[in-house]
């Protein structure tokens, strides 16, 4: 389950994106248009300029950027920066029958990661220009 900082992080990055050449947003901005409230906004923001996906710049004009192109960050790179790494599933009954079921879920964890890595916030708003459901994957 992907938390709430996540998930408002995923939304700032991807206004951020769709911003991209227009300079530096205030976080006031930012907030108002996501409807993220602006002091969990700013914590938010903080750790993903330290993993250089957003780039800040203080005084008039100021305001926060996207730290590369919108093609160069992946939704899988946001999330393990705002969640960490997808965790395994692990069974304490470690009896030979959940083995089956401990291979499959790794399937499923390799597949969703794969697929958020390969996913950029380019892609993101490309999907959502187009009107095609940016959730509708196979795996």
């Amino acid at each position: 389950m992907i938390s709430k900082k996540t998930i408002y992080g995923l939304q700032a990055a991807i206004l951020l994106a769709k911003r991209y050449d227009t300079g530096p947003v205030l976080i006031t901005d930012l907030a108002c248009e996501g409807h993220i409230p602006k002091k969990f906004l700013e914590a938010i923001l903080l750790e993903l300029r330290k993993e250089g996906i957003l780039k800040s710049k203080k005084g008039k004009g100021g305001g926060y950027v996207l730290g590369k192109d919108p093609q160069d960050i992946s939704i899988g790179e946001i999330i393990k920066t705002l969640e960490g790494p997808l965790s395994e599933v692990i069974f304490e009954d470690e009896n030979k029958e959940t083995n089956e079921i401990k291979m499959i879920l790794k399937e499923v964890k390799d597949a969703m990661s794969n697929i958020l890595d390969k996913t950029s916030l380019a892609d993101v708003i490309e999907r959502a220009g187009t009107g095609q459901n940016v959730l509708n994957y196979v795996i």
